[in-house]
């Protein structure tokens, strides 16, 4: 892979992808849309550090995908318990979160 011209080692590449296997266990299509869209929010900030009030600017995107939930900063809390709980993601204390290891 190649990542701002520079080849990314093979090693990184598969660790990366190692973090998302996570994803296959979900049976949910819903439950699995839920994290990959939150995982996109997060892959949209490009920081490897952020806050729970800098994820709740996609709210309204993420309202416009789902109109019918009326809870959405609930659910970007609790996909941002799963991506921690999965490894992905660490909570790094006063709502804020930090990428394990290199996100690419």
């Amino acid at each position: 892979m190649v990542r701002d011209g520079i080849i990314v080692p093979k090693s990184q590449v598969l660790a990366s992808w190692r973090k998302t296997l996570f994803l296959r266990e979900q049976k949910d299509p819903s439950a699995r849309g839920w994290l990959l869209n939150v995982m996109k929010c997060i892959e949209n900030l490009k920081q490897q550090t952020f806050s729970i009030q800098q994820m709740y600017t996609f709210e309204n995107d993420l309202r416009r995908t789902y109109p019918r939930n009326m809870h959405i900063k609930e659910k970007i809390r609790q996909q941002l318990q799963v991506l921690r709980d999965k490894g992905y993601l660490e909570f790094a204390g006063r709502g804020t979160y930090r990428l394990t290891g290199d996100p690419y």
